[in-house]
């Protein structure tokens, strides 16, 4: 439902669905919009050409576009974000007194109902916004990335860490070790979870088992915890589960295993192959070889389960460019890939600290540039070859600096 309306010089839109509310106050060619979900938290906004995305964390990541059109983000200081949440609280505090006062003009009067999801979004100030995130620590191990389809998923934790860790571009999961949750612990988990999101589970489109590679649990432990979440939600109303796996991990599961979960909701898997040259992968210290990946694609495929697979841009540097390149085409190309599917190109992000940094230091690679890393996801995509029948995947950018949940 969409609502207009007029107050102290600003044209007012609210827009009220099941999912939540968002309110955009427009005046002289400014607009400024708040969404929240409909537990009243503040999970996105739009301030001066700047667009604004808090976590069930607490941090705020704000994103702009560049002269050149060229896109730029930042993570707010714990301070800004404070302060951008205060912004949206005084102005929506204002705007409530205004409608309860019936001094904003608006086509027609609110519901009851209406009025108190404006109510509750009103009531999200810096002193909520700081309990709830203290609550997500209590329920969440910190999630460490998501694939972007995912980032409004619920995601239930079924595994902490990852079960082999030993990938040097990723940092992730270093701080714990990898454990399976019992069915008890995974069924207080879920209780947890439910509780901590309230009525904001309506803006979560899909169910995503967590951690790093959770589908690595074997068959008899992991067919529980599948019915477990089937006990506590409308898996198919959520639009089924999905999950990380390793290429080298699902060789341990038959075609029959795979064809088994999706039968219990299992959706896409998605796979970081990073490349598909078998001597970049032992130089990233990432366990298996490329034509694991592919046999895992063939079962998950044969069982009716969508695949994402991530290729990781400028690995290796200029040293592995050329068979990074060309080795990752054939491999995609010898895929059953088809429009159900995802090809994610995720730029190398180096960071202090990061074993590859040092380790490409102590080889003496030489990095390629943003520009050149672009480049190569370039001319990986213009020469993957996919079947009319099946049709063509979808293959979109993976920014890693842009992950908040």
């Amino acid at each position: 439902m969409v609502i207009l309306g007029t107050w102290r010089g600003y044209k007012l839109t609210f827009s009220f669905k099941s999912s939540g509310l968002t309110v955009s106050f427009e005046q002289t060619g400014q607009t400024t919009v708040y969404g929240y979900d409909c537990a009243g938290r503040l999970w996105t906004g739009l301030e001066n050409g700047i667009s604004f995305r808090r976590g069930l964390d607490g941090k705020v990541v704000a994103k702009w576009r560049q002269p050149g059109n060229q896109a730029a983000r930042r993570w707010l200081s714990p301070t800004e974000a404070e302060g951008w949440i205060n912004r949206a609280h005084q102005k929506m505090r204002t705007l409530l007194t205004a409608i309860e006062n019936g001094e904003a003009h608006l086509e027609r009067l609110l519901s009851e109902d209406e009025i108190e999801m404006v109510r509750t979004a009103a009531g999200f100030d810096p002193q909520r916004a700081a309990a709830d995130a203290a609550q997500y620590f209590h329920v969440y191990k910190p999630i460490g990335i998501l694939p972007p389809d995912q980032y409004m998923a619920v995601v239930l934790q079924a595994t902490e860490g990852c079960s082999f860790n030993t990938c040097t571009f990723c940092n992730f999961y270093r701080d714990r070790p990898f454990r399976i949750k019992t069915p008890d612990a995974f069924q207080n988990h879920i209780l947890a979870v439910k509780a901590f999101l309230g009525p904001g589970l309506s803006l979560r489109r899909t169910i995503f088992l967590g951690d790093a590679n959770a589908l690595v649990v074997p068959m008899p432990r992991l067919v529980p915890l599948f019915l477990s979440v089937h006990e506590h939600f409308d898996v198919e109303a959520l639009g089924g589960i999905y999950a990380f796996l390793d290429g080298f991990s699902g060789e341990k599961k038959s075609p029959a295993d795979f064809a088994q979960l999706a039968a219990l909701g299992l959706k896409r898997v998605y796979i970081g192959m990073e490349s598909g040259n078998a001597e970049l992968l032992r130089f990233l210290q990432k366990p298996g070889e490329p034509e694991d990946v592919i046999r895992t694609v063939e079962a998950l495929k044969s069982a009716g389960v969508a695949v994402g697979i991530i290729i990781l841009l400028g690995a290796g540097g200029h040293t592995f460019a050329l068979q990074h390149v060309e080795d990752t085409i054939q491999a995609l190309n010898s895929m059953p890939l088809d429009m159900e599917d995802i090809i994610y190109f995720s730029e190398l992000i180096e960071s202090e600290g990061m074993p590859y940094v040092q380790h490409a230091y102590e080889a003496g690679l030489h990095p390629l540039s943003p520009e050149e890393r672009l480049m190569q996801g370039q001319e990986i995509e213009e020469r993957l070859v996919f079947s009319e029948e099946r049709g063509t995947p979808h293959i979109s950018r993976y920014d890693i600096r842009e992950f908040v949940y």
